[in-house]
């Protein structure tokens, strides 16, 4: 029987079966002939707190081998200039942060604001949680830590893919092991509120096709721009779960239609690029292998010389994106696409087919 990580309630429903899949971070090495390990990989949504999450975890450790894009990298910023706007920002503040185990931090520009990072322990005036929070298998626990952190005052900042952003736009294969949690607006407010805080402000970024930046804190008011959010993403079925399991329904179109565009290039040199987790689950699905995908590009050193997970694909150098052009690239991940097209401008033009996953 599952319990819902944030609330304990047995009362809910799968929404999306993926199936049998591997570790999304786990890469063998090229020459490693597997089979790779699986285990199921489901979501599971709860009927009391509507928050959607992972069924099963198979307890593997994640390997931060990627390299943080610059799309991410410009939202922090995009934040944190935001936040400074907003007052939340101040020179002599403390701040503490939740990492990601993807990589990246807040830490830096942050610092170059002003503010000064709280000793271990020590409460801070302002907690940073960029998509840490979803790989805390205990939800409810990892919020109450992270309220612990709050100086009297201070804010939680939590960053997060909007659940309806996945729905409205069907990014079934967001789902994977190791991220534990999908949040609504909705449903972060509900599980802010187990540890005593309440929604203040609240932004909205076009990263990963829709997250959201939610100030949370012990003696908040909503502003109308957090209740009008909250009240769209309702209104638009991510607290129901009928509506978040039309993902499910989403799942063989989308595979259908990427192995399509691949076969139309059969014979052609094809490139990926981009070896990113959600690249995993959507490779196994579509049953895609190296008879049509020969090698996907990666920025990442540590990926190198390795291959996809569940797959024969290699994980190559960017060389392999010119020499020599190929005649299509699939990119895993739209919004690496500017930062692609600007690091290889011969990839432009009529001897180069874009098709994005």
């Amino acid at each position: 029987m599952i319990s819902c990580r944030a609330c304990g309630a047995t009362d809910g429903e799968v929404v999306l079966d993926l199936g049998e899949q591997p570790p999304c971070d786990l890469f063998p090495p090229a020459a490693d002939p597997g089979p790779d390990p699986v285990w199921p990989l489901r979501m599971w949504m709860c009927a009391r707190c509507a928050l959607a999450q992972l069924a099963e975890d198979p307890g593997t450790a994640e390997e931060p081998a990627g390299v943080e894009p610059k799309a991410l990298t410009d939202q922090a910023a995009d934040a944190v200039a935001r936040l400074t706007s907003a007052g939340l920002v101040r020179p002599g503040a403390t701040v503490a942060e939740f990492g990601s185990p993807h990589g990246g931090s807040w830490l830096p520009l942050l610092r170059a604001a002003g503010l000064r990072e709280a000793a271990e322990g020590e409460p801070a005036d302002v907690v940073v949680d960029c998509f840490g929070l979803m790989h805390e298998p205990n939800q409810r626990a990892a919020m109450a830590r992270r309220a612990a952190r709050l100086a009297p005052g201070g804010a939680l900042l939590m960053q997060f893919h909007s659940l309806a952003s996945i729905v409205r736009q069907g990014q079934w294969n967001a789902l994977r092991h190791g991220h534990f949690a999908y949040y609504s607006t909705p449903a972060a407010i509900t599980l802010a509120a187990s540890a005593g805080l309440t929604p203040g402000r609240s932004w909205t970024f076009d990263l990963y096709g829709g997250t959201v930046l939610l100030e949370l804190g012990r003696d908040l008011t909503p502003t109308a721009e957090t209740t009008g959010l909250a009240a769209a993403e309702r209104a638009a079925g991510a607290e129901e779960i009928a509506v978040v399991a039309g993902l499910g329904r989403a799942v063989e179109a989308g595979c259908a239609r990427v192995r399509a565009r691949l076969r139309e290039h059969a014979g052609e040199r094809v490139v990926g690029y981009g070896a990113a987790s959600r690249a995993v689950v959507l490779l196994r699905r579509a049953r895609i292998d190296i008879d049509l995908l020969p090698a996907i590009a990666d920025i990442s050193p540590a990926k190198r010389g390795r291959r996809m997970p569940g797959t024969r694909i290699p994980v190559v150098s960017t060389d392999a994106l010119t020499h020599p052009i190929p005649r299509a690239v699939l990119l895993f991940v739209p919004d690496l696409e500017p930062e692609v097209r600007a690091a290889f401008p011969q990839l432009d033009g009529d001897h180069c087919e874009w098709i994005v996953a």
